[in-house]
């Protein structure tokens, strides 16, 4: 099918072409016809599958077969999505394929200064596209309307509710008009979800392109079981033994990010941190250098990295493990996105074999292992792992000091995994057992 037979304009055609694309993927195959419908939308579909333009393009046709309002505008489509980062891809992937058309849109979100926001709305704008908490200031504020919307977009649901947002959403749809389209996407169904979409959408049509769940099957898993304080030396070799030109690594706090990225940094590896608490300039600037290849590494956790769209991204690594087993499908779907192959490996140690066991079981199989790391060896044992209670006052790892150029095969002058160990392939075990003792 080409995107020519989906019966979108010659504007959006013309946008999509410039882009490079002739053909739809299959969740924009399903998507774009039924929403031209006018039907209610509940699609589950993996990150990387293109489900923006699947909503982005027939909302933009649907718009311009209607007459253009006066002035000011009011605001016909809601796109309401998690995170800031999120919603500017969204408000950019609006941009882009509506740059023929006479629309306007605005992005709305947190972390920046609000009074230019306020500007752009009071001017009149057809589609917005925001985060929960920053429209709800606007609209307490008395400068947006949304007694107008005719189309409501709920974009990664799932990671709506993970983040709390459940009130705020329900607080937002008290304010829409009750005759609406409403279209829902989430990459994993949770029984939330589904409560939630019976309580927002109408005779929905339930799309999926994948297993519910599921990791893309262009990603290869790879788990690398070690002690905890031999993760960053390992992760430091695998980047430059394996000269990888970029890599995505996932921590769970943000004092973990921006100590991995320092300890990195000494090791002679470009990477840059990104969490919350980071500013808005600079979580774009760290995002832009590691999409130029400016940074090798880009040290992220989950609220952060989530909705991020890097193309052609080879590797992810989970540095810690996720604690919900479904944020580990959200993780490694950075890579391997549209049908391109890619690269996801886990850094486990033996506390976090319960929440292995946890992913795992979502996933209905088993992670290979790598058998021999080039560290002393260890058990996960996930048959009968469980959580242990948190220890109080618990000194941080001390960080490593051996120092490597990128693309070379030591780690540390001192010590390093054996010479024989192909971190890119991992099938190649070291040469030689390292004794684990500092």
């Amino acid at each position: 099918m080409l995107f020519s037979e989906l019966g979108l304009s010659e504007q959006l055609l013309q946008a999509v072409a410039e882009q490079g694309y002739q053909t739809p993927t299959p969740v924009q195959a399903q998507a774009i016809p039924v929403i031209l419908q006018g039907r209610d939308v509940m699609a589950g579909a993996q990150t990387g599958t293109g489900k923006t333009a699947g909503f982005t393009l027939p909302l933009l046709q649907i718009l311009q077969q209607q007459a253009i309002p006066q002035k000011p505008r009011p605001v016909r489509v809601l796109i309401l999505t998690p995170t800031r980062e999120l919603a500017m891809q969204v408000f950019e992937s609006v941009r882009t394929y509506g740059k023929h058309l006479p629309f306007f849109a605005e992005a709305i979100f947190g972390g920046v200064s609000i009074n230019p926001q306020i500007q752009k709305i009071q001017r009149g704008t057809d589609i917005v596209v925001a985060t929960p908490g920053r429209l709800l200031d606007l609209i307490q504020q008395q400068h947006l309307d949304l007694s107008q919307v005719e189309h409501f977009v709920l974009d990664e649901a799932d990671r709506m509710l993970d983040m709390g947002f459940i009130r705020d959403i329900r607080k937002i749809i008290a304010l829409l008009p009750a005759k609406r389209q409403n279209l829902l996407f989430s990459a994993t169904y949770a029984p939330e979800i589904t409560a939630l979409a019976e309580q927002i959408l109408t005779d929905p049509v339930e799309i999926a392109v994948a297993r519910k769940n599921a990791a893309a099957d262009t990603v290869s898993q790879l788990v690398y079981p070690l002690k905890r304080e031999y993760k960053r030396e390992l992760l430091s070799y695998l980047i430059g033994n394996g000269n990888w030109q970029q890599v995505l690594v996932f921590v769970r706090t943000k004092h973990g990010a921006d100590r991995l990225s320092k300890q990195l940094i000494k090791d002679g590896i470009r990477c840059a941190a990104l969490h919350g608490d980071k500013s808005q300039g600079a979580r774009v600037r760290a995002l832009d250098e590691f999409k130029q290849g400016k940074i090798t590494a880009l040290i992220a956790t989950d609220i952060a990295a989530r909705g991020l769209d890097i193309d052609q991204l080879p590797h992810v690594v989970n540095y810690d493990l996720p604690q919900v087993a479904e944020d580990y499908v959200h993780r490694i779907g950075r890579t391997g996105r549209a049908g391109a192959e890619g690269q996801a490996i886990s850094l486990v140690d033996p506390e976090e074999a319960y929440l292995l066991a946890a992913i795992e079981k979502l996933l209905k199989r088993e992670i290979p292992r790598v058998a021999d790391t080039g560290y002393e060896k260890v058990s996960l044992d996930v048959t009968n792992s469980k959580p242990k209670p948190p220890q109080k006052n618990q000194p941080a790892p001390k960080a490593q000091t051996g120092r490597h150029s990128r693309g070379s095969a030591k780690p540390g002058a001192a010590k390093k995994p054996g010479a024989g160990h192909q971190p890119a392939s991992a099938g190649k075990p070291a040469n030689r057992q390292r004794s684990g003792n500092r």
